[in-house]
């Protein structure tokens, strides 16, 4: 980040948050036959079946994560960049490629003087020009090693899923002394989000997962925040996502139709 103090940080998923498809195996599916032809095709199509089978096992998504980069051994990280670069040009000029309220509520962040930081467990090629669409100061990822301009297959460190996800966030804001937790924002879709959800003062879902929904409800509950009073007098919190300062955000359901007030 640039020197200059933020107002607040906001920290976004990515993958049917900021955008509606699951970018990494969207990726998958554009990379291998571009590079490869059916063959390569093919190959998505048994890493598709095979991360969907580990899951279906019960693995947890940080094991899915480390196995879906193994597929990409051997892989140039120059060919993974520049086909990335095509692949989002492409989807991004097409219709439905963005949630566009999670994209207007986060441009309109940056306005307002944040820095705008993804977190994903996907990776830096595919997030990349994400980030400059976005106006992201920041990209906390999953990372592929790379051994003389190759992917090895490997990551380093771990996948940035769940619990990783807190270390990240606490990581970046103890960068910022200055920066106040309670008037930063979160963005996520999923109950693996929830870890970066409960570290802010806002935080938001999208969509309308009721796991998630309930998770972040007990988790304020806990924080002995009146929901009912938060979501205004005489009103029901309505599966209302409350910010730890006690302004009531959309319901879950609403911001696909309209943007959160960023204002902290």
């Amino acid at each position: 980040m640039s020197g200059a103090r933020p107002a607040y940080l906001v920290f976004s998923d990515v993958d049917e948050t900021l955008i509606t498809a699951k970018s990494m195996l969207d990726f998958l599916d554009h990379y291998f036959p571009h590079r490869y032809g059916r063959r390569g095709a093919l190959k998505a199509a048994r890493v598709r079946a095979d991360l969907a089978g580990l899951l279906a096992r019960g693995a947890c998504r940080a094991e899915a994560n480390r196995r879906f980069y193994r597929a990409w051994r051997g892989e140039p990280a120059a060919a993974v960049h520049a086909l990335a670069a095509r692949w989002f040009a492409a989807r991004a000029a097409g219709p439905g490629f963005f949630v566009e309220p999670t994209l207007a509520a986060l441009r309109e962040h940056v306005r307002r003087g944040a820095d705008v930081v993804l977190v994903s467990g996907s990776f830096p090629a595919v997030l990349a020009p994400l980030a400059e669409q976005v106006g992201a100061r920041r990209v906390l990822c999953s990372t592929p090693r790379v051994h003389r301009g190759v992917y090895t297959g490997a990551l380093l460190g771990g996948p940035m899923i769940g619990e990783a996800k807190r270390g990240a966030v606490r990581a970046l804001l103890a960068e910022h002394p200055d920066v106040r937790a309670a008037h930063c924002y979160a963005y996520g879709d999923h109950v693996s989000d929830l870890p970066m959800l409960t570290e802010v003062g806002h935080p938001v879902q999208v969509g309308d997962d009721p796991v998630l929904r309930a998770h972040l409800t007990a988790a304020y509950r806990a924080s002995r925040l009146d929901l009912a009073g938060l979501a205004g007098p005489g009103t029901a919190p309505r599966g209302v996502v409350v910010g730890c300062h006690g302004s009531a955000m959309a319901p879950s359901s609403a911001l696909r139709r309209t943007a959160p007030d960023p204002a902290p």
